[in-house]
């Protein structure tokens, strides 16, 4: 059985920076597809950055591109959101997802909730001024 835990949400203000680790358990396979995501109280769940196996390539959401770093420790099966410059709009429960050895796929669902199997049950991050 799969398990994702995430840690290191916390409050901060705007500017400063935090660092989101996800350790994933029960995986039957070493080539995943794993991303993190963020909810808005109110809005959708949205993706915000995603790292593809093998390759190590990543994509990101233009909101937080340019100040968020996602990346993976492979021996400790942990993925990692490094976030910096921090934005009110930034304030959501971030979730990381994982999806097992993952076929060929559209760039379009890289970041969609839709495309991952297992999921954590996140970890509250707020951003005030």
């Amino acid at each position: 059985q799969v398990r994702l835990v995430e840690s290191g949400g916390d409050s901060v203000q705007v500017g400063g920076s935090l660092k989101l680790s996800c350790v994933a358990s029960g995986l039957s396979s070493g080539r995943n597809l794993m991303a993190w995501f963020r909810q808005a109280s109110g809005q959708e769940r949205e993706g915000v950055a995603c790292l593809w196996p093998a390759s190590g390539n990543r994509r990101y959401a233009d909101s937080v591109r340019g100040r968020f770093t996602v990346s993976q420790d492979e021996v400790t099966n942990t993925i990692y959101l490094h976030m910096e410059s921090l934005k009110p709009d930034d304030t959501a429960v971030y979730f990381c997802a994982v999806l097992q050895t993952p076929g060929p796929m559209a760039v379009s669902q890289l970041l969609s909730p839709n495309t991952y199997t297992d999921w954590g049950q996140g970890t509250r991050v707020t951003v005030s001024s």
